[in-house]
């Protein structure tokens, strides 16, 4: 399973670990991601799916359906 939001698309982003006495080495940022079952009432069905935590701030602000709607318009599902 590939570290990536199913409703935003973030993704893993790549940057430096640099230490004290400025060293650089490579690492990942990830971002952070948690399954949710969310209920879609329309539907009548639940739905299980991979999504970072600031888009379920933004599900829990405006709802499940819109959210949708939205990620639909932009064209990223």
């Amino acid at each position: 399973m590939s570290r990536v939001c199913q409703l935003t698309g973030k993704r893993a982003m790549v940057g430096n670990n640099v230490s004290f006495s400025n060293r650089k080495t490579r690492r990942r940022f990830n971002p952070n991601l948690v399954t949710k079952k969310f209920f879609l009432p329309e539907e009548n069905a639940w739905i299980q799916i991979r999504i970072s935590t600031s888009a379920l701030k933004t599900i829990n602000k405006i709802g499940i359906s819109a959210a949708l709607k939205r990620i639909e318009k932009k064209g990223v599902l």
